[in-house]
């Protein structure tokens, strides 16, 4: 008798079932209507009263859960398949209809897409012996480590996951190229993506004597506009200033005849606003109006594409704006740090006998790069590339960061090698393993703990926010541990805020580290910061507050107008999953998960804490 083996269910596609039933169902319907028409539920009366079950995909989930199937319909509205409207006949009732970017999906799916990678090339004798000779040089580095600091191919993908150590093998490699290949320091250049990055790497490299070029992108080209600024622009400009913005923003508001108050009602919802002081509204709607400006100067249009016809609503008022602040930042000669990049990149095109050469240039955080960047890398083409990234943690598609140019890059670079670094040196074994299923549909290679330790993984449910802030309090005050190896980790601003206010009434001190402060730093206190603010740091203990399905994958936004217009393309929900790893990945020993509902966020398997 032959065994049949069991049938396994391929579930990455079933978001487009959803799609299907709202192109089919001839009439906008809302959330719980359309699951009942999945889920062939007669019990919802509007089933029979609008014949629904004569409708093909009716029932395609019958055998799913409701919560299934709701998570499903959120899946396609977080990624903006579906828009929610106004009911034509009842003005207090939302209803759901495909947007343009769900027809094209269903076209040509991309949600079911997997990343793939290839396996890392095996180490070879010939590295074997190189290794044995550079022993001491190499001593207390893994096997792919060493592979990735010595290889002699022309362009090297190193895939490095948390806690990998790439930036300790990004800085050993430039020591190994300035020692045994005898390349001068001005002839190799490394990239880091923020002054503080840039500044650790200098500290590094110092320490090990050896002397490189090292700059964040914009550092890079604000040196070849101050070396080159009467090619570029005729006359002398500078890099416009917080201040400046505030007040040329201030000047555009009173041109279009509307106070701050008037601009950031216009703008935000009453749930936008909520919580949130004047100030942080105005900086947000401020930052808004410049990121749009970028984003059109980015990709080559005129601004006056952005006219009051292309906005929903009070929206107009941006296009009005940000024709205004471009105007007065050509009459004051100012630039913005996206300006520098593609000013230099124009410069570039035009005297390509100007293009500083480099035998070696080193990436940091490469799942991060955007559009311009890469183009300013292959104006560079320099001799040797090595780029050390990992796709797991690309969180920054929403400010035009495209994970695409790490997962194509071995088809840029046919004869490219790929290293995966898999030895995660930071989280004990339980925490690693919680990582690698979060994060197990991106097909990459399990990240490996070097250590046991002792289980210390929680997921904590709550009736309240006000329980669930308490217990964590409780939590740290019990700890032996100090107040610097404690992160309390958030997906929005609004969460760090709200345990911010509860914690000044006790006696533990605190930071708050988010997107309008990013830079602070702890001497002592405990860290409360956004998951985006906190990557590439660590802690001991970590608590990632907020961990249900409103938060992971955060439903709010707070920059509309890009919504609206649709700044930048990207995979929204796997991004969230993305960003979710990140935030558990900070955890060296202790992790708590905690969330106020009925359940976690459907990121967390609840079996993983039994």
């Amino acid at each position: 008798m032959v065994d049949i083996p069991e049938y396994e269910r391929d579930d990455s596609q079933d978001y487009l079932e959803v799609l299907e039933a709202l192109d089919e169902i001839p009439f906008p319907l809302g959330k719980t209507l359309l699951c009942s028409f999945l889920k062939a539920d007669f019990s919802n009366k509007s089933i029979e009263k609008n014949k629904l079950y004569d409708i093909d995909g009716f029932g395609v989930f019958v055998d799913f859960t409701k919560d299934k199937i709701m998570e499903l319909i959120d899946k396609c509205l977080i990624n903006s398949f579906v828009e929610i409207k106004g009911s034509d006949f009842n003005k207090f009732i939302r209803v759901m209809e495909l947007s343009s970017k769900g027809i094209r999906e269903l076209k040509n799916p991309s949600l079911g897409k997997k990343i793939e990678f290839e396996k890392g090339e095996e180490v070879s004798d010939r590295e074997l012996e190189a290794f044995k000779e550079l022993e001491e040089f190499l001593r207390g580095f893994n096997m792919e480590q060493k592979k990735a600091i010595i290889s002699k191919k022309k362009e090297i993908l190193c895939v490095a996951g948390a806690g990998s150590g790439k930036t300790t093998v990004l800085t050993k490699r430039v020591q190994f190229i300035n020692k045994y290949d005898k390349v001068r320091g001005d002839e190799i250049l490394a990239i880091t993506f923020t002054r503080k990055a840039r500044e650790e790497m200098q500290r590094r490299l110092g320490l090990l004597k050896v002397k490189a070029r090292v700059e964040t992108f914009n550092s890079f080209c604000e040196k070849i506009l101050l070396k080159y600024g009467g090619k570029v622009y005729g006359r002398k400009v500078r890099v416009i200033s917080y201040q400046q913005k505030i007040m040329i923003f201030m000047q555009s508001l009173d041109y279009i005849g509307l106070t701050a108050q008037e601009a950031i009602d216009k703008y935000f919802k009453l749930n936008q606003k909520k919580n949130k002081s004047f100030s942080q509204l105005q900086n947000i709607l401020m930052n808004d109006c410049f990121s749009v400006l970028d984003y059109y100067k980015a990709q080559g249009k005129d601004v006056n594409v952005l006219n009051g016809n292309k906005l929903n609503g009070d929206y107009k008022m941006i296009s009005e704006i940000v024709r205004f602040l471009q105007k007065q930042m050509e009459i004051q000669g100012l630039r913005t740090y996206s300006d520098q990049i593609m000013d230099a990149i124009g410069f570039f095109k035009k005297n390509p006998g100007l293009i500083p050469k480099f035998q070696h240039v080193l990436i940091d955080e490469y799942q991060d790069v955007n559009a311009s960047q890469i183009e300013i890398i292959d104006l560079i083409n320099p001799d040797n590339l090595f780029c050390v990234g990992d796709p797991r943690q690309a969180i920054f598609g929403w400010r035009g960061s495209d994970i695409e140019y790490i997962l194509n890059f071995r088809k840029k670079y046919p004869d490219s090698q790929l290293i995966h670094l898999i030895k995660n040196y930071r989280s004990s074994r339980h925490i690693v393993e919680f990582m690698n299923k979060t994060i197990e549909k991106m097909e990459l290679p399990d990240l490996d703990a070097s250590y046991v330790g002792e289980r210390s993984l929680e997921l904590k449910g709550f009736d309240s926010e006000l329980e669930e802030y308490k217990f964590i309090l409780e939590t740290i005050a019990e700890s032996d541990l100090e107040y610097k190896e404690i992160f309390i980790l958030a997906r929005t601003n609004k969460k760090l805020e709200e345990i911010a206010s509860l914690m000044k009434k006790t006696s533990i001190p605190f930071i708050l580290k988010n997107d309008d402060n990013p830079n602070v730093e702890s001497s002592g206190e405990v860290t409360l910061a956004t998951i985006h603010s906190i990557k590439g740091l660590e802690a001991e203990m970590v608590f990632v507050i907020g961990a249900n399905g409103i938060n992971f994958p955060c439903k709010a936004s707070e920059h509309p107008v890009m919504e609206e217009i649709k700044m930048y393309e990207y995979d929204k929900e796997e991004e969230e999953r993305r960003l979710f790893y990140v935030a558990v990945s900070r955890a060296r020993n202790r992790l708590y998960l905690t969330y106020t509902g009925k359940k976690p966020s459907y990121f967390i398997d609840e079996g993983d804490f039994y």
